[in-house]
């Protein structure tokens, strides 16, 4: 959670904008942040937008991993201004290795409406403060 704290909210004065210091929207990288929590990332970059993970395999299914990227693509707090990418890969056991497989769809877009909530209730606390 030290990502958390590097990049987590802070109080501004003034009217709330939502970018900060950020060349994207605040409030939706940090609920990108917050979302990805569960998972190690590899790159975080709060000017350009982009966040990319580690794979990440979950418990529950050990021969399967996934890899996020996520796009803030706009200083606004709207709907297409964010986008999930997901990479799926599956280990083969004949080979000994991983093999890119299909990933289903609504899981980025399942994780961009999590984002999508979390920003906008970011936003809220924030005008209300």
């Amino acid at each position: 959670m030290a990502d958390a704290l590097v990049f987590g909210p802070r109080r501004r004065e003034g009217r709330d904008t939502g970018t900060g210091n950020l060349g994207v929207n605040s409030h939706l990288w940090y609920a990108a942040l917050d979302t990805l929590s569960f998972v190690a990332l590899q790159s975080a970059d709060p000017f350009g937008g982009l966040i990319v993970s580690e794979w990440y395999t979950p418990t529950s299914a050990p021969h399967e991993r996934f890899k996020l990227t996520v796009m803030i693509v706009d200083r606004q707090l709207r709907s297409d201004a964010v986008q999930v990418k997901v990479l799926r890969q599956i280990f083969d056991d004949k080979t000994k290795s991983w093999v890119d497989s299909d990933a289903d769809s609504l899981i980025g877009t399942e994780l961009e409406n999590i984002i999508l909530t979390r920003a906008r209730a970011l936003r809220i606390n924030n005008l209300n403060r």
